[in-house]
């Protein structure tokens, strides 16, 4: 089971309302403009000069040519809130994430299979497979591995197999031999709909070293590697090509709701942290 997949679930009621946020307008930009128009307005004064200062010479006020009102530049505002951060939640591993509007120069292998590694042994990816251990064991998903802490502990380390095969099948392996790269380049603009649907094509459509796009194979053959390797550490009543097949399904479902959580990430964190 991939590590994001809970995550996922938790954040999507809230996207809603990130949403809203996102698209709200800019603090009062006409309010600057008519400041800026008044404190041009009070150069345009006339000045006279004191009797006094010219040894009782009367002298004629000066009228200054008025300045001209430049039209105010466009702003552009780039909040940092929309900036993806290493972790979601602080437990949920989020290194493979690219803020919007960033463009990187390819990834070596050396540098997917880093990117895989922190994926996998940061001290959130050893937190977040705690919990996913011990919502497993809760509802019981293989009930061979038994119950209490010797049960636990069984659900604990193949779920962090699970976590870290499939990571470096995904980030790692499968990307450096077919030059395809494995971060995600968050959107962050335009309506709802068109996020949640590009969110959605990140399964089958990834960019390539040479920045081009191509169809994704890292994520449809490295989650059925992971699959399949799942056969060699759990019970036989959860092997054979069935099984596999449901946990490959389980792993691309996990694929799309990490995309999802992952592209509106950078929202929820500021609409519930206020993260600026």
């Amino acid at each position: 089971m991939r590590l994001t997949r809970i995550a996922a679930v938790v954040l999507l009621p809230l996207l809603p309302l990130a949403i809203v946020w996102s698209q709200s307008t800019p603090p009062d930009q006409q309010d600057g403009h008519a400041s800026e128009q008044q404190v041009l307005e009070s150069d345009n004064t006339t000045v006279s000069l004191s009797p006094s200062s010219a040894a009782g010479k009367e002298l004629q006020p000066v009228e200054l040519a008025p300045l001209p009102l430049a039209a105010p530049a466009e702003i552009k505002i780039e909040h940092s809130d929309h900036k993806q951060t290493d972790r979601m939640f602080w437990v949920v591993p989020n290194f493979a994430a690219v803020s919007p509007d960033t463009e990187l120069p390819p990834l070596s292998a050396r540098g997917k299979f880093i990117l895989a590694m922190h994926d996998s042994v940061d001290y959130s990816g050893f937190t977040w497979t705690a919990i996913l251990a011990g919502q497993a064991m809760a509802t019981r998903s293989v009930p061979e591995l038994g119950t209490g802490v010797k049960g636990y502990a069984r659900y604990y380390w193949r779920t962090f197999a699970d976590g870290v095969s499939g990571t470096f099948f995904t980030e790692a392996i499968v990307p450096s031999i077919t030059h395809e790269d494995p971060r995600y380049y968050t959107m962050g603009h335009g309506g709802f709909f068109h996020r949640f649907g590009y969110a959605l094509s990140r399964t089958v459509i990834t960019k390539t070293d040479s920045g081009g796009t191509s169809f994704n194979w890292s994520e449809i053959v490295g989650n059925a590697l992971e699959a399949g390797l799942s056969n060699a550490y759990y019970p036989p009543q959860e092997r054979g090509f069935k099984q596999t097949a449901r946990d490959w399904g389980t792993q691309m479902e996990s694929a799309v709701l990490n995309n999802i959580a992952k592209e509106f990430w950078p929202d929820i964190r500021h609409l519930i942290l206020r993260h600026d």
